[in-house]
């Protein structure tokens, strides 16, 4: 599956580069209006980010992310900031299909595990970002000393089956995604299913990784830059 990437910001769609807050582009000031586009050019994922939640630990966009899940037909996924059972089942109950957890996967191993028994591991998608082969944290402010192919695997044994991987370094700079990365985890962590994120360039770099073994793949900048069109993308989603 092709998911086209909606992070939000102060309720509008912006696009960060290596997740620098201070290097902020705005996509679209109607991030519901831009989620209805996806589906009408036949893309039925949706993959959504509360920067400013994953930045504060609490959500900051829900009114906006609930206009989205009201607007959009089809799967939604969403992380940022959820770091609470409560808030996790609030996000659920409100209708989205898939929750990202990103930090807490680190910080609250326990947290995780409570969910992925609750809801099961097509509802809870596990996000490891990092830089340098270690995870980052925290709205990739904090650098953590775990390798990120030991908390795929903790994680795995934890019972999650979708890890969304992203590579800090590449994220937002067009500069290709790191397909390196994503095959030594899945040398690693075979049974893992591994999203593809950051970095994505063009309709070559998709396709590039569902040759090299990655189908679902998450892309942002490409799409807000004018290098790849959701029609295209429609073309080549499996």
């Amino acid at each position: 599956m092709i998911f086209p990437a909606i992070d939000l910001k102060a309720g509008q769609s912006v696009r960060l580069y290596q997740g620098d807050f201070d290097q902020t582009t705005v996509v679209n000031a109607d991030p519901v209006a831009q989620a209805r586009t996806v589906n009408a050019a036949g893309l039925q994922q949706l993959h959504v980010v509360d920067l400013d939640g994953a930045k504060d630990g609490q959500p900051q966009n829900y009114a906006t992310i609930a206009a989205i899940r009201k607007a959009f037909t089809g799967l939604m996924e969403l992380g940022g900031g959820i770091r609470s059972f409560e808030l996790a089942q609030r996000y659920l109950t409100l209708g989205i299909d898939r929750l990202i957890l990103g930090s807490v996967a680190l910080t609250q191993p326990a947290l995780v595990k409570r969910l992925l028994a609750e809801y099961g591991p097509e509802r809870i998608v596990i996000g490891i970002d990092g830089q340098d082969g270690y995870v980052a944290i925290n709205g990739w402010f904090e650098q953590s000393q775990t390798k990120m192919s030991q908390l795929m695997r903790d994680m795995v044994q934890a019972g999650a089956r979708h890890f969304i991987v992203t590579d800090v370094a590449r994220d937002g700079t067009l500069r290709g995604p790191n397909i390196g990365l994503y095959l030594q985890l899945k040398e690693k962590c075979p049974e893992a299913n591994l999203i593809a994120s950051g970095g994505v360039r063009n309709l070559s770099d998709v396709q590039l990784l569902q040759a090299s073994g990655f189908q679902d793949v998450i892309i942002g900048k490409a799409l807000a830059a004018g290098k790849v069109t959701l029609p295209a993308l429609a073309e080549v989603d499996g």
